[in-house]
């Protein structure tokens, strides 16, 4: 276990850099925004996950790789919602006309300060005030992140003060191959229905069935150059720990992904554009899978949708786990 500088933002805000290791995995995590950068698997000779060499890279293209998003993540539509009889607006910062992962300075791009730090995990915690990004009520959050010889876990916890929405993800993107593009790998994901979305991916509050839609991933297939963007309904609410999906390489290598979330955003990493990445190679569209475990979309505006709203008393608590072997 190493702790280090990693490097400055524009605003001169330091992000540290910590080197965990158990057996043959090793991750670099860092404080900025609780970002996976580099994940390795001893015998294979390629980070598995899309990652970038400079703090401020992960401002721009590199927006939301590997980090802990939210405090809510994926998109609310307008912006807006009501709790208790109280209208809310939130930061529009997806095309100017919905929230989308908490906003504009959503838990991505937050410091998170350093709890706990032993040689194979670290607990990180950020607190966002009372009104941030248009949100009610003041959040603490925890992430533990810690690995085991083949696997990389997340425990994320939250508290409030006001009853808020929550939901909390890690949006790492996932290429077994080292090819640099994720279209030839095969998915399984363990759901029944999935969310239509409308032009601005927005659920459309349909839950359709995905038997003989290109939605249909019950038994392995090629992802494909179909464009996928969209969440597969696992579950009405949370429940326990138990597998959900299986992603597996051209070259041997799988990983499977078990949650206690009741949804999981595939995005197929389409529009990915000359995001800057390890020894001057540079991340393209299709560079990388995300596998985002959370809660539905617009679950705010969604009273048929699992419930999200975090009330104070209550905590927030989400473990996800993606498991390796070849």
């Amino acid at each position: 276990m190493t702790r280090r500088h990693f490097g400055a933002l524009p605003d001169g805000r330091e992000v540290e850099a910590v080197s965990l290791r158990a057996g043959g995995l090793g991750a670099t995590v860092l404080t900025l925004g609780a970002i996976v950068q580099d994940l390795r698997l001893d015998g294979i000779a390629h980070s598995l996950v899309l990652g970038c060499p400079e703090p401020g890279d992960y401002l721009g293209a590199g927006r939301y790789l590997g980090a802990i998003v939210g405090r809510f993540a994926n998109r609310i539509a307008g912006g807006r919602f009501a709790i208790d009889g109280q209208d809310y607006q939130c930061d529009l910062n997806f095309r100017g006309r919905h929230t989308l992962h908490g906003g504009t300075e959503g838990t991505d791009v937050q410091i998170w300060c350093i709890e706990a730090l032993a040689a194979d995990r670290v607990t990180l915690a950020l607190s966002l005030p009372d009104g941030h990004m248009g949100f009610p009520g003041a959040m603490r959050i925890t992430a533990g992140i810690s690995l085991t010889a083949d696997a990389l876990r997340f425990d994320l916890s939250a508290t409030a003060t006001r009853p808020t929405p929550c939901s909390l993800a890690h949006h790492g993107y996932f290429d077994l191959d080292g090819l640099g593009d994720i279209r030839g790998h095969s998915l399984t994901i363990a759901a029944e229905h999935y969310l239509p979305v409308d032009d601005d991916l927005i659920p459309t509050g349909r839950i359709t069935p995905v038997g003989g839609s290109r939605f249909d991933f019950r038994q392995p297939r090629v992802i494909g150059a179909e464009g996928h963007d969209h969440n597969f309904c696992l579950s009405c609410g949370p429940r326990a720990l138990r597998p959900v999906a299986r992603l597996c390489g051209q070259g041997g290598l799988a990983m499977t992904v078990a949650t206690t979330a009741p949804g999981l955003q595939l995005y197929d990493g389409a529009h990915l554009c000359d995001v800057p990445g390890p020894e001057g190679r540079r991340h393209g569209p299709h560079a990388g899978l995300a596998l985002e475990t959370q809660a539905w979309p617009d679950a705010p505006n969604r009273s048929e949708f699992p419930n999200v709203i975090l009330r104070p008393g209550a905590s927030h608590c989400q473990t996800t786990i993606y498991r390796f072997e070849t």
